[in-house]
């Protein structure tokens, strides 16, 4: 598992997974807009740099529908659950971090 993180007005979150989608998807769900995916989020694997000095930046635009639970789901969880959607947009290379 690698941790990637972002920074969302002023302030670095960092999620976890083995692939920077996976990251993304749980941004989407925590920060992405009903129904649109206009947002982009820029996000960097922690404590990793390119050999050329650079750091990697994978952007995605984000969102989420909501959606009904599966019969199954145990009744904690609700009537509607979240179903994250992301979408790669590219890499970009920076020679510094933004900072926070």
């Amino acid at each position: 598992m690698a941790n990637f993180e972002f920074i969302r007005n002023g302030e670095k979150c960092v999620l976890s997974g083995k692939q920077p989608r996976d990251a993304a998807l749980k941004a989407a769900t925590r920060y992405g807009k009903k129904g649109r995916m206009d947002e982009t989020v820029e996000l960097r694997e922690r404590g990793r740099q390119n050999k050329d000095g650079t750091y990697s930046l994978h952007q995605f635009k984000i969102g989420y529908e909501e959606k009904p639970a599966p019969a199954s789901a145990p009744s904690w969880l609700g009537k509607t659950v979240k179903q994250p959607k992301a979408k790669k947009v590219g890499v970009k290379r920076v020679k510094e971090i933004p900072k926070a």
